[in-house]
């Protein structure tokens, strides 16, 4: 089983950006133009590597591989969007590495594409690229090229030989273990082992409501693989575990004028089986809450005004800072109802958010990753 850290360490120390590895310092799919390149590079990618894995590093500084971090992104439907975009996909995972040097928020994206001995190539136009379009790492960039020569194995022993050096050990795992344990020590930190192989760590602030256990704050990590399998800083999730699984169902709070209630949003349950593999089934469970038409024309309408004040720089009153608070969900629940213009205003407000407090572009990011979660779906 390949230690992903170590892999990633392996990665930057001894490679420049080639046809089977690149890095980035974010990538960013919410856009037509992000979406594009990630496209473009995974199509170059793939196309250069029909023998052997190649891989994207998200979360380093291009000049001196610094390793900077980026937000946790859960990928479950991110395979959907190689799909509908690209003939002959190959299979992308994405995965959350954590390191012990950043923010508890932060990570390091990996992206694995895996190898596809058939041409990909652009299903349809997208920004500035070309339906039918086919592209090829030239050295670090990824280009358009016409195919019509086999492409030559090159990069099969050198990759094989970083994986090899990456491969995980008894001292990674304890090691990892420790870490986890130490730096969750306020957060009731547990560990497992499933199938006498996986070692699966995980914490969060425990809650009892009812007869029933919620926990915020909760951190997953498969330690084998230096994963971070689920990291929410705000909601609520429900956990459920046996000898061959462990299961989370994740809660978001969401309402309107100091009425809030919790809706489940998603089921991820994570499989391991007896041959050394596991699997992770993420199904989408949010049914959005309707509110009252008249109602949110009034929210709408005072959204509106808060982002107005934002973009002039004008001092946001006392009796509007909840209002404030609330304004990203506020949008996103405008939205479920039907209010089409309210998501490019949530998109919008990005810049002005982010400026305003981290606190508040915190929400924001939440209220993001759930908005994607339902377009994905």
């Amino acid at each position: 089983m390949i230690n992903k850290r170590l892999l990633i360490k392996n990665l930057l120390a001894h490679n420049d950006e080639n046809s089977f590895y690149d890095k980035k310092r974010k990538v960013d799919i919410s856009s037509k133009e992000g979406k594009a390149k990630f496209l473009k590079h995974i199509c170059a990618l793939s196309n250069s590597n029909p023998k052997n894995n190649s891989y994207i590093v998200i979360g380093v500084d291009d000049e001196d591989n610094k390793i900077i971090g980026v937000d946790f992104f859960d990928d479950s439907k991110i395979q959907n969007l190689i799909n509908a975009y690209l003939t002959n996909p190959p299979i992308v995972q994405y995965e959350n590495i954590p390191f012990p040097h950043l923010p508890d928020d932060s990570v390091v994206g990996l992206v694995t594409i895996r190898p596809n001995e058939a041409i990909t190539a652009l299903r349809k136009n997208i920004w500035k690229y070309y339906g039918g379009s086919v592209f090829f790492r030239d050295g670090s960039i990824s280009m358009p090229k016409v195919f019509d020569i086999e492409i030559k194995d090159v990069n099969s022993k050198i990759v094989s030989a970083i994986e090899n050096h990456a491969q995980n050990n008894i001292q990674l795992t304890l090691d990892g273990v420790f870490d986890f344990m130490n730096k969750r020590q306020d957060y009731n930190p547990q560990y497992m082992v499933f199938k006498e192989y996986f070692v699966l760590c995980w914490s969060g602030q425990k809650k009892k409501v009812k007869d029933e256990n919620f926990y915020s704050r909760v951190d997953i990590e498969l330690i084998n693989e230096q994963v971070r399998l689920f990291y929410s800083a705000l909601d609520e999730v429900a956990i459920f575990y046996n000898d061959d699984s462990f299961k989370i169902i994740e809660y978001v709070r969401l309402g309107l004028q100091q009425s809030f209630k919790y809706y489940k949003l998603e089921e991820k349950t994570i499989h391991f089986d007896n041959n050394a593999h596991y699997t992770i089934n993420a199904n989408l469970i949010f049914e959005p809450p309707r509110f009252d038409k008249k109602m949110l024309h009034h929210v709408y309408n005072t959204n509106n005004s808060i982002l107005e004040k934002l973009e002039k720089g004008t001092p946001i009153a006392n009796h509007e800072l909840t209002d404030l608070e609330n304004l990203a969900t506020n949008y996103l629940l405008c939205y479920l109802n039907d209010f089409e213009d309210a998501l490019p205003k949530l998109e919008h407000a990005k810049p002005y958010i982010k400026k305003y407090s981290t606190k508040l572009y915190k929400s924001y990011k939440e209220t993001i990753r759930i908005l994607r979660k339902v377009k994905y779906n």
